[in-house]
């Protein structure tokens, strides 16, 4: 009963440009093109961003910044703008920036129109949060950051008026979905968000993800149930689209 899925890919090698995200035989793009042929109805989401990519771990191009090396904002448009191309072209019906950039949102909308992926939408991680939560997937994907951190392009946890801003601007920009990312701790912000009059997705991450998964293994509570109300609270925030890595579970769960 899955209808659509979210694509991350990670490269056999890595370098400073993130060249594996862009490349016309790149695992996503490969990826993409077998999926439409095996499973043509499927929607196909694919993760926007370069941190899987990257030598260094971070979401673009980095540079000298006043207090040291960061990430470049506009540069790294650019490159957002080459991988967004290449992934519709693979197939891609939605585009999901991840990348926390300004302006990202109506760059990647013009570069998409420009190449004739009209129909293609943009799914914006527009309040993705700097956040502890992140850690598994990380690890998996091997995209922890060389130096530094994320906080200074993701949303600090603490800014309620911030985040919701964040969306507000994707909005404005063209984003045909907004996101709240990671989801169960951040409930007030989706209700925030639904505001705003577009569809709203609520991403249950890698790190809420494990503790329920330990927990359960230590026999501390029941997994079944703990993941339905997770994902209910969720909807009942307003969330419209949920992304969650119990996909699968919930969906045989709900056939029984």
């Amino acid at each position: 009963g899955i209808r659509a899925v979210l694509l991350f890919g990670i490269p056999s090698e890595k370098d400073e440009k993130a060249s594996g995200a862009y490349a016309k035989d790149g695992v996503i793009q490969q990826v993409i093109r077998a999926m439409k042929k095996a499973c043509p109805e499927m929607v196909i989401i694919t993760d926007l961003c370069a941190c899987e990519y990257t030598s260094h771990g971070h979401c673009g191009h980095v540079g000298e910044c006043l207090d040291g090396p960061g990430l470049l904002n506009d540069e790294s448009l650019e490159m957002m703008q080459e991988i967004a191309v290449s992934q519709a072209e693979a197939g891609a019906d939605i585009v999901a920036p991840s990348c926390m950039l300004d302006g990202m949102v109506c760059a990647i909308r013009e570069a998409l129109d420009k190449n004739g992926h009209h129909e293609v939408l943009v799914m914006s991680y527009s309040s993705k949060f700097a956040s502890s939560l992140y850690g598994p997937f990380r690890e998996a994907a091997d995209s922890g950051f060389s130096f530094g951190d994320r906080t200074g392009y993701q949303a600090p946890a603490s800014n309620r008026l911030e985040a919701f801003r964040e969306s507000e601007l994707d909005a404005a920009e063209g984003a045909d979905i907004l996101m709240v990312k990671p989801a169960g701790w951040f409930g007030d912000i989706i209700t925030d968000i639904k505001q705003i009059g577009l569809p709203v997705a609520a991403y249950q991450v890698s790190g809420e993800y494990s503790m329920i998964k330990a927990a359960a293994e230590k026999g501390w509570l029941d997994e079944r149930q703990v993941v339905m109300e997770s994902l209910l609270s969720l909807k009942r925030a307003g969330a419209d689209l949920l992304i969650t890595y119990f996909a699968e579970d919930v969906c045989r769960w709900l056939d029984e």
